[in-house]
């Protein structure tokens, strides 16, 4: 029999990622050749990478399986893929100010994020269990690096380390739970394990493998009870690095996780949609009451990060293609407000530094009020109140459990959502009716730009809202 001849027509599907790791690898070059000097250029070409690969998925996305399965392209990696690099890109333009002015700024850095972009990328199109696990290990070696950046802060060096600590536990757990999936099924690529698996219960080994891999994954999102690493992370790094972990990265691993239930155990559903159901609620019920003693506004994202994984874990408790829309839509709410968010704490600058304290936003409806009107819309988005983007995500996401009959899930999430309401309307109350504080440095270029576009998507998407549902409907439809 003549060996198949293979043909560079064939990897098309992986072109946005070739191309982004042949580009990181000679800015790596550039950069060592170059010096520090050459930070400033490596920073923009990094940036121009990343939506030149945006543009190659939104003009020519070719949709196709390659690698015998390992590698998926089809419209939800695409969708997904586009919302990740919009979070790196913005995340890259974000920290050139703040990574100056904290002697951070080296060309080591992008080239970090490109490739733990990458990494990203390949998880949203992993149709394999030992594909998935080297796209999510690539990219978590860029993370423990990028949250540790900062050499010469002990905070930072101590949250790089309690995530990369927590990191390597999570892949064991995730290890193990695949070596158990692959024993009781014999097979790694996620169809093949599909076509194994009947309508009958699971397995009891089976079911354990579930477990263990729901674990490895709920660390990646931040979900409770495997949260513990987020509020010291999101503190400790610096807060540009936290922008981006908060987006990008959550993304991602939340897109693998629907991916990995919906395309290999859509047909045990019953055993994993109650352990889904289970992190849902406490995601949901810790993130609306540990949020309300905090004093520091980056903790208070983290909590709000932990809150928001449980609301979308609503529309994957579904399971049904209307659930998946619902998370796809609740992905996009999520990555414009935590963007316009993190825009306006990176501007929370004096001239004696950086403040993070929720206090130093008093009066700043007086000092500087299309910021704090902006910010404000953010807040009410965050807490999912009309005609806020944030409370269109959460009403898909619970009319999909609705209809999948999961009535006290539903419930506890509108619960939820009211208590977490407190503390964002809390942020708009010192910030309109406080006593003014001092005066911000005025923001940077970047920050307005980031901040007026999330803005306008958070603010207008009620207006025409039926682009971006098509979009996450033909997405959720390309994985049943």
């Amino acid at each position: 029999m003549q060996a198949e001849m293979f043909q560079f027509s064939q990897l098309l599907p992986i072109l946005p990622e070739l191309f982004l790791a042949g580009g990181a690898l000679l800015l790596l070059l550039f950069g060592a050749f170059g010096g520090e000097q050459s930070t400033p250029v490596v920073t923009g070409l990094c940036v121009a990478l990343i939506a030149a690969a945006a543009l190659i998925l939104l003009l020519s996305p070719n949709y196709g399986v390659v690698f015998n399965g390992a590698f998926v392209q089809d419209a939800y990696s695409v969708y997904l893929k586009i919302l990740v690099l919009a979070g790196s890109g913005f995340a890259i333009a974000m920290s050139v100010a703040y990574a100056r002015s904290q002697n951070f700024d080296r060309f080591e850095y992008p080239i970090l994020i490109v490739l733990a972009t990458i990494g990203m990328m390949l998880m949203l199109s992993a149709g394999d269990l030992i594909a998935m696990y080297l796209a999510i290990e690539l990219q978590s070696l860029a993370l423990y690096v990028v949250a540790a950046i900062n050499r010469d802060s002990v905070r930072s060096t101590e949250a790089g380390l309690k995530y990369f600590v927590l990191g390597a536990l999570s892949s064991g757990m995730l290890l193990y739970g695949m070596s158990f999936i692959y024993g009781f099924t014999g097979q790694t690529e996620f169809s093949a394990i599909a076509s194994t698996l009947t309508e009958e219960r699971a397995s009891i080994g089976l079911v354990f493998g579930i477990v263990f891999l729901l674990a490895g994954l709920c660390f990646k999102i931040s979900a409770v009870p495997f949260h513990m690493w987020t509020p010291d992370v999101y503190e400790g790094a610096p807060t540009p690095v936290t922008a981006f972990f908060a987006a990008a990265p959550k993304i991602a691993a939340f897109g693998m996780l629907v991916r990995v239930l919906v395309d290999a155990l859509g047909g045990v559903a019953t055993d994993w949609q109650q352990i889904i159901v289970f992190v849902s609620i406490l995601s949901m019920v810790l993130g609306a009451f540990a949020a309300i003693g905090q004093r520091n506004i980056k903790r208070l994202m983290a909590y709000s990060s932990i809150g928001h994984m449980g609301y979308a874990l609503v529309g994957l408790a579904a399971g049904t293609p209307v659930g998946v829309e619902g998370v796809i839509v609740y992905m996009t709410a999520y990555l414009a407000m935590t963007l316009g968010v993190f825009a306006c704490i990176l501007s929370m600058r004096r001239k004696t530094g950086m403040v993070e304290d929720i206090q130093d936003l008093a009066g700043l409806s007086r000092t500087n009020l299309p910021m704090a009107i902006l910010l404000a819309f953010l807040m009410f988005s965050l807490a999912g109140i009309p005609p806020f983007i944030g409370f269109f995500a959460k009403f898909y996401v619970f009319i999909a459990a609705v209809q999948a009959q999961l009535y006290p899930l539903a419930i506890i999430g509108v619960l939820a959502s009211v208590v977490g309401a407190y503390y964002y309307l809390r942020i708009i109350k010192v910030m309109f009716f406080d006593e003014a504080n001092d005066v911000f440095l005025p923001m940077s270029g970047e920050m307005k730009i980031v901040l007026g576009l999330s803005s306008a998507v958070v603010v207008l998407f009620f207006a025409l809202p039926s682009g971006l549902i098509d979009a996450a409907s033909t997405a959720a439809n390309a994985l049943f």
